[in-house]
């Protein structure tokens, strides 16, 4: 059994080894919807919530099928979980919030097919986290998606008041930024110790 800490998974997931930004998982909304850091935050719950279910769910489904000696079925699983989830977030944004749902647009139901989400179930499941470390995983998984979305989008917005030249406007400086992120967080890694 894995004897992590509950706040040393949460740090470990949040930022030491973000799943955007050092493991480069979930990089379609990173890149797409942070715009506006609004949107941005608002993504980045939706996520976390997505991963918070299917966190819990995965945990449930693989007792289950540890028991009945099905592991085999984990995958397929896991991503019926996770599109189960996204549809009911889906559900609840258009409800209550149409403007934040037009403005995610393709992004919310890509939820479903974002790895992040599914890298978590399985990178639980292979560190055999119990149940509270398998909720401090996908709480700081979700935490550290929402900051690099937010800090992208601060980023972003403070760029748009700047002057730069037309050769790396668009595509080639989102991706220059999101590199220089990337190198700024590896600077979090000390923090694992060993």
């Amino acid at each position: 059994m894995v004897t992590e800490q509950y706040w040393f998974i949460f740090l470990n997931a949040a930022l030491i080894n973000n799943f955007v930004l050092s493991s480069f998982l979930g990089i379609c909304p990173f890149l797409g919807v942070s715009g506006k850091i609004s949107t941005a935050s608002r993504m980045g719950a939706a996520v976390a919530f997505v991963m918070l279910i299917s966190s819990v769910s995965a945990y449930a489904i693989h007792q289950a099928l540890v028991a009945v000696e099905a592991e085999y079925l984990q995958l397929i699983s896991y991503i019926v979980v996770i599109a189960s989830a996204v549809q009911l977030v889906e559900m609840v944004i258009k409800k209550f919030s149409p403007a934040l749902f037009r403005a995610l647009g393709i992004f919310l139901p890509l939820i479903t097919t974002n790895c992040a989400i599914l890298g978590l179930a399985l990178f639980q499941t292979n560190r055999h986290y119990d149940f509270f470390q398998s909720l401090s995983f996908a709480l700081g998984a979700g935490a550290g998606f929402t900051i690099a979305l937010v800090v992208m989008a601060g980023i972003r917005e403070e760029l748009q008041l700047s002057s730069i030249p037309d050769v790396v406007k668009g595509a080639a400086l989102t991706l220059m930024v999101a590199g220089i992120l990337s190198m700024a967080f590896m600077g979090f890694a000390g923090l694992g110790g060993n």
